[in-house]
């Protein structure tokens, strides 16, 4: 009964595990997955022998479910974690609710696919052990995937032009007033775009998709002794994708090994964890009174 896994059983075992059409045994011996009512030998053989035929992982559609909403749980997005779960609530059509949201935010819809590929390749491993478990043989991991690095790779971070100074006023103004609602005060943290691009002292990065499609910015002022951030701002629909730390990452690369500073506005603490990784300390904490 014993089979080696490997990428292309698995892959086979995956595709039939999402059928819900049909009824499917691994054949251990040929190392096959095959489909019963449509066994395409002159003779049937016997199904009945637990000791080569055995069930493929369990798979239907509540585990679907609970795989959807478990990755609009963790989606770091709010805006699309929102859309998202209001899609699984709804009392009819839930996949075509959540696949339609998922739509308007390719990135996010990548993230969907390869998260449901990898968790679905972990239960097929988690069974693979268990077999090994009953025949006395150590367990094999699975390799961990981090998602959010694995769609970076769809990015295009470079420097910035003057063509893009529309788009980065457009995703301040936005910003700005996310900003308005947390914390109702504005004025520190509104800097002028126009003349931008003008300064030998500014250094500015932008990301993008690959379809060119403007995602972000990092603008920064280089000061007698230290370089000062002033701008980090990413699109609502691609947050939670690590745009925001590879451009500091990027902007850090470009220092040349100067201090650098970079304002928290109220409400964006969490991002204060990617600047610990990066060896910032909190100098001051600004309050005011609105």
């Amino acid at each position: 009964m014993r089979f080696d896994m490997d990428r292309i059983l698995t892959d086979e075992i995956l595709f039939y595990m999402e059928n819900q059409d049909g009824e499917f045994l691994l054949d251990t011996q040929e190392a096959q997955v095959i489909d019963i009512d449509n066994y395409d030998l002159d003779y049937e053989p016997d199904f009945n022998d637990d000791s080569r035929y055995i069930l493929l992982p369990k798979w239907d559609s509540s585990d679907g479910f609970r795989l959807m909403e478990k990755f609009a749980q963790e989606l770091k997005n709010p805006v699309i974690r929102h859309e998202l779960s209001a899609a699984l609530n709804t009392k009819r059509g839930v996949f075509r609710s959540f696949k339609n949201v998922l739509e308007q935010y390719p990135e996010t819809e990548k993230m969907w696919y390869k998260y449901k590929d990898q968790k679905m390749r972990d239960e097929v491993i988690a069974w693979y052990n268990g077999l090994r478990e009953e025949w006395g043989l150590e367990p094999v991991g699975s390799e961990p995937e981090d998602i959010s690095s694995i769609v970076l790779e769809d990015f295009i971070f470079r420097e910035g032009n003057f063509e893009d100074t529309q788009n980065i006023a457009d995703l301040h103004k936005i910003c700005l007033n996310e900003l308005k609602e947390k914390a109702g005060i504005v004025e520190a943290y509104a800097n002028e775009t126009r003349g931008l691009f003008e300064s030998f002292e500014t250094t500015c990065l932008i990301a993008e998709t690959a379809g060119g499609e403007f995602c972000g910015c990092i603008c920064a002022e280089h000061q007698d002794t230290y370089v000062k951030i002033f701008r980090l701002e990413v699109k609502p629909e691609y947050r939670g994708m690590g745009i925001g730390k590879t451009l500091l990452a990027k902007l850090l690369e470009k220092s040349g090994g100067q201090a650098v500073t970079i304002d928290l506005p109220a409400g964006y603490e969490y991002f204060s964890r990617t600047l610990h990784m990066e060896n910032f300390k909190p100098i001051v904490q600004r309050y005011a009174r609105s």
